[in-house]
């Protein structure tokens, strides 16, 4: 796929605002590029060498909302990807469009691919 211009607003930790995971470097918010391929879901922010990655196989759910680790986004909708890792439940949130039409369908399309 090709990579999408998005942004990274965090990742909570057990689905609390004020708790964010700090691992690596999924710490940082910012602006970059997002994609998926068979193996997960990839965010790199601009100026980072690594980029934060969510393994397919990790993904237990996703939501779409208004909030995300204690941040608006100006009325864009958020992409939460909600995934376990070393038995902690995360939510990471991208904000991956301006409109609503395109989150949901990026929803289904990672939904269709998770087991």
């Amino acid at each position: 796929m090709e990579k999408q211009k998005g942004q990274y607003l965090g990742t909570e930790v057990s689905g609390k605002w004020w708790k964010r995971y700090r691992e690596r470097n999924y710490f940082s918010r910012g602006n970059g590029e997002w994609w998926y391929n068979e193996q997960g879901f990839y965010f790199l922010r601009y100026f980072a060498k690594e980029p934060i990655f969510i393994p397919l196989n990790s993904i237990i759910g996703f939501k779409i909302g208004k909030w995300h680790s204690g941040r608006w986004a100006l009325g864009n909708n958020i992409f939460k990807i909600i995934w376990k890792k070393d038995n902690l439940e995360l939510s990471s949130g991208f904000i991956v469009s301006n409109g609503r039409e395109e989150a949901v369908k990026l929803k289904e399309i990672l939904a269709g691919r998770i087991k």
